[in-house]
């Protein structure tokens, strides 16, 4: 029987009192070498980001993309975190090309979903090297123990497509920058602060963020399927995907289409109506 190898209670102190840990190794070479390929053949299928919403959701039908959120080395770390229950509540892809002004605005993740609870935990999985320069995700520590105003500031280049951004000014005098190398991950609280700036380098910048929630928390927006990764799901709250997605390429690329085709046409992004931020 495998061994899980999960986080140490120090490591548990340090993410209730930050809201945030990195960094931890999750893949090995070889491993890296064959989603990056997996990744590249899919790459110029998606369309440039923010305008094309395609980057989401690939969990859901591409097979490379259901494994790698699937991953035991990433589950035993979320496990410590929000319990042996774990969905797959959502993934995207984020790339930015070598010189790219893409951003993403300070914000917090908990505020668009409208969560019962808190406990989710996103996953960021580095699949190039991921750097100051090259627009890194950043985060302000501690800011996860309360829901902050937000409002909405459209931008071309910021990569969350209605622009939601916290209300007000903000003091990145304490920001933390995540620097990864290809194959690590760093795991945040649903409710960090957190962005990233543009690209100033000559590398591109590739990362997989995968979002995890216990199947006890009740969501107020009306959700997409999610996949039971571990455990159980005794609650409801979310519709299962009944199956992992086709292993071939274009059925995968065809029900993903298709899929983004169907939602509504709202922005990913935006919060429901009646959600109101915490005082």
């Amino acid at each position: 029987m495998t061994r899980r190898t999960g986080l140490s209670p120090e490591r548990q102190e340090r993410y209730a009192r930050t809201g945030y840990l990195f960094p931890f190794t999750v893949l090995t070479a070889a491993e890296l070498a064959a989603y990056r390929s997996d990744y590249e053949r899919l790459e110029p299928h998606l369309g440039d980001p923010p305008a094309s919403p395609l980057h989401a959701q690939c969990h859901m039908h591409f097979r490379w993309a259901f494994e790698l959120a699937t991953r035991p080395s990433v589950l035993d770390l979320v496990e410590d975190l929000i319990g042996h229950d774990i969905l797959v509540h959502t993934t995207t892809l984020f790339r930015k090309r070598p010189r790219d002004p893409a951003f993403v605005s300070w914000h917090q993740d908990d505020f668009y979903w409208g969560l019962d609870a808190p406990s989710l935990v996103s996953a960021w999985v580095a699949l190039s090297d991921s750097t100051t320069e090259n627009g890194c995700m950043r985060v302000l520590p501690g800011t996860h123990r309360r829901r902050l105003p937000h409002e909405e500031r459209p931008n071309r280049d910021n990569m969350l497509r209605a622009g939601l951004q916290l209300s007000g000014e903000v003091d990145e005098s304490e920001a933390v920058d995540f620097v990864l190398e290809a194959g690590q991950a760093s795991l945040h609280h649903a409710q960090l602060v957190h962005g990233s700036r543009g690209n100033r380098s000559d590398r591109e910048r590739i990362g997989f963020a995968i979002r995890y929630v216990s199947p006890a928390v009740h969501q107020q927006r009306p959700h997409h399927a999610v996949v039971l990764a571990r455990g159980k799901d005794e609650h409801g709250n979310y519709e299962l995907l009944e199956r992992p997605p086709s292993p071939d390429f274009e059925q995968a690329l065809a029900a993903h289409l298709a899929f983004w085709e169907s939602r509504p046409a709202r922005p990913a992004d935006r919060p429901p109506a009646a959600l109101a931020p915490e005082a």
